[in-house]
């Protein structure tokens, strides 16, 4: 997932074609009170399985998915674009079965209307047989596996009876209790799912995170499960496992019809970050705001892991004080992220700042600034310094896309900071040499790398400053 590491994932179930159909309505048909709409555009992208597929290749995985298609048309459409996407296909086709087709019609920005075309019935024999033969290749030497069994057909008893052992399998499930004896390290049913599962009238409650949060212990035992996600659309998601109490994340709302795939988006970023050494309640958060990523674009849409992670950035705050970036900064680390540290003045932001932050950040993962407190300038640059106020200074440096830390410190030097934070690569731009830098020897004994970046001519601070002076 970081630079050091490219998590292998397989992905196995049920995969399908999703199409929007788009273009305006401006009149009502003859044979019946419905809109006609005049086609302008048609959009392809793969659904179920292939969705969760796109979205872990596009959020730093290498994959391989496992499922059945059709000998149709759609199949080869949608073997193409998942080939285009970068997910290596391991589809078994299966003569005379229709590949899953899920078509939405759309106008003036409103879903209208939806028709499906699929086979639900069982596998026949011998591709059920080459299907497992494709599972126990792929799986061997994966880092995480994700099942996505939407009743298509595909995740039949043998498949999961397959699956029982393998590393970290994580299930996306319409029916979550068939897959108790596979023993999942999680399962991600839905809230509707989750009231059939425990028999219960929840359905009608006004406080469905509380229903959840009181059962957390009996989902557990039903599911058989490491960990259960119980996702509430909307209001977030509950993350329940043994001996701790549920966590919950949170949602920021949109429409219903901007929602679809945003839980094979959420399955995806979930299962990659817990592969990724992350904990399990920041596997929940990463997989919540890769979701909110994508429910704010139109059709079938994926995340990726630049996006992810500005989303988390925001999330989290930019601007943090030493000790809570510290901890931050080890959750990185667990996902295999090496971190750039930086540090100076940054009194007036200019474009020699702005080229070389962006130059560090192109050296790792996570790019951290140390910004000089106001003292420490006046201490450093003298009388009438600094023009800026340190929280003026900090919040034009969050405001960067490159930047994803900022933080504070009153000594003349950021030795204390970077003996806490440990970077991987400590950065610093101008006419310096490494041997010019007094913290260069701490960050080596740290086992950090240090780098000088280039130098933009007559781009300085005091340059500025000075011909601001004087002018008339």
């Amino acid at each position: 997932m970081g630079t050091d590491k490219i998590i292998s994932a397989v992905v196995i179930g049920d995969v399908m074609l999703d199409s929007w159909l788009r273009g305006p309505a401006k009149r009502l048909a003859q044979e019946a009170p419905v809109p006609v709409m005049s086609l302008e555009v048609t959009e392809d992208a793969p659904g179920g399985a292939a969705n969760t597929a796109a979205n872990l290749v596009a959020l730093g995985a290498r994959v391989r998915l496992v499922g059945v298609v059709g000998d149709d048309e759609c199949g080869e459409k949608l073997v193409q674009a998942l080939r285009l996407l970068g997910v290596q296909v391991d589809l078994v086709t299966v003569p005379g079965r229709r590949t899953a087709h899920k078509r939405r019609l759309v106008t003036s920005g409103q879903l209208t209307a939806r028709y499906d075309e699929e086979d639900r019935g069982a596998l026949p024999e011998t591709a059920e047989r080459e299907l497992l033969r494709r599972i126990a290749d792929a799986v061997a030497g994966a880092d995480v596996v994700v099942a996505c069994d939407y009743g298509g057909g595909v995740c039949t008893p043998a498949v999961r009876r397959a699956l029982t052992g393998a590393p970290l399998v994580v299930v996306d499930a319409h029916a979550v209790a068939p897959w108790r004896e596979c023993a999942p390290a999680a399962v991600l049913p839905n809230y509707t799912e989750v009231v059939r599962l425990l028999d219960g009238d929840g359905g009608d409650t006004d406080d469905r995170p509380a229903y959840l949060m009181a059962r957390s212990g009996r989902l557990l035992e039903l599911t058989g499960a490491g960990m259960v996600v119980t996702t509430l659309d909307g209001e977030g998601t509950l993350l329940h496992r043994p001996g701790h109490p549920p966590y919950r994340t949170y949602a920021e709302p949109a429409p219903q019809h901007m929602a679809t795939g945003a839980g094979d988006t959420y399955t995806a970023a979930f299962a990659l970050w817990l592969a990724g050494g992350a904990t399990p309640e920041e596997a929940a958060e990463a997989g919540q705001a890769a979701a909110g990523v994508v429910v704010r674009r139109p059709g079938t849409a994926i995340c990726t892991r630049y996006e992810l992670l500005r989303a988390l950035r925001r999330h989290e705050g930019t601007v943090q004080t030493p000790e809570r970036l510290a901890q931050l900064l080890d959750a990185h680390r667990r996902r295999g992220e090496r971190v750039v540290f930086t540090n100076g003045c940054f009194d007036v932001l200019h474009r020699g700042h702005v080229t070389y932050l962006e130059e560090a950040a192109r050296l790792g993962d996570v790019l951290v600034v140390a910004v000089n407190s106001d003292v420490s300038v006046a201490r450093l640059k003298g009388p009438g310094r600094p023009v800026n106020p340190c929280e003026d200074r900090m919040s034009v440096l969050a405001a960067l896309n490159d930047v994803d830390y900022v933080t504070e410190f009153d000594e003349d030097t950021p030795e204390r900071l970077l003996r806490m934070i440990r970077p991987e690569i400590y950065v610093k731009g101008g006419d310096y040499t490494p041997e010019m830098l007094p913290e260069a020897p701490l960050v080596r004994a740290l086992g950090g790398e240090v780098r000088v970046l280039g130098y933009v001519p007559d781009r300085s601070t005091t340059a500025i400053i000075g011909r601001m002076r004087a002018l008339p």
